[in-house]
């Protein structure tokens, strides 16, 4: 009975995050963009920029890859929540604070531990590991806006002005500035 019951957590604990692939980002709905991306997109994305982290950063990578897939795992419950949304932030908060430990109480209490203290770690930005995920959270945003940009005809601007002097590493300043530098010159989008 208790392996049934193991297993039928497992199931609706994969069942919840795949509904992260079909919950559309609520900014660029917001925007009528056409086919816009999912959450799990977004947090896809993310993971594999997170591989990119210089050796010389003093940044854990694979724990950078973690935060990234799990700093919007609650959303598979509560939704896209945006400032747009008429919602408070500590109500945001603690919605999906709800949603995650439900999340974690599905699996085995290790991994939920871990899965609830990196979500945690993300929210309270209490690691420059946070900080640089944080980082790239801000940044896949603008580099979707420029790709939709160059897809629908249509400024998405007001993304690239939402972030504006928000960047704290380094080395998402640079991806930050080469963003910049094809939105200005499309004509080198290659260069570089």
């Amino acid at each position: 009975m208790a392996a049934n019951s193991s297993v039928s957590k497992h199931l609706e604990f994969f069942s919840l995050i795949g509904q992260l692939k079909r919950v559309r980002r609520t900014g660029w709905v917001r925007k009528h963009v056409t086919d816009p991306e999912s959450v799990a997109d977004h947090m896809y994305r993310m993971a594999v920029m997170a591989f990119l982290v210089k050796p010389d950063s003093g940044l854990d990578k694979d724990k950078c890859i973690k935060l990234c897939l799990v700093h919007d795992m609650a959303e598979c419950i509560v939704g896209d929540i945006t400032p747009f949304d008429g919602v408070a932030k500590q109500d945001k908060h603690k919605r999906e604070e709800t949603a995650v430990k439900y999340i974690c109480s599905l699996v085995d209490s290790s991994v939920g531990s871990e899965i609830y203290d990196l979500w945690q770690e993300y929210e309270t930005m209490s690691s420059k590991e946070a900080m640089f995920v944080k980082d790239l959270d801000k940044f896949d945003m603008i580099q979707q806006a420029h790709e939709y940009e160059q897809l629908d005809g249509k400024s998405l601007q007001e993304f690239f002005d939402s972030t504006e002097g928000q960047f704290n590493t380094d080395q998402v300043k640079s991806w930050v500035e080469d963003l910049q530098q094809v939105r200005n010159n499309p004509t080198n989008k290659d260069s570089g």
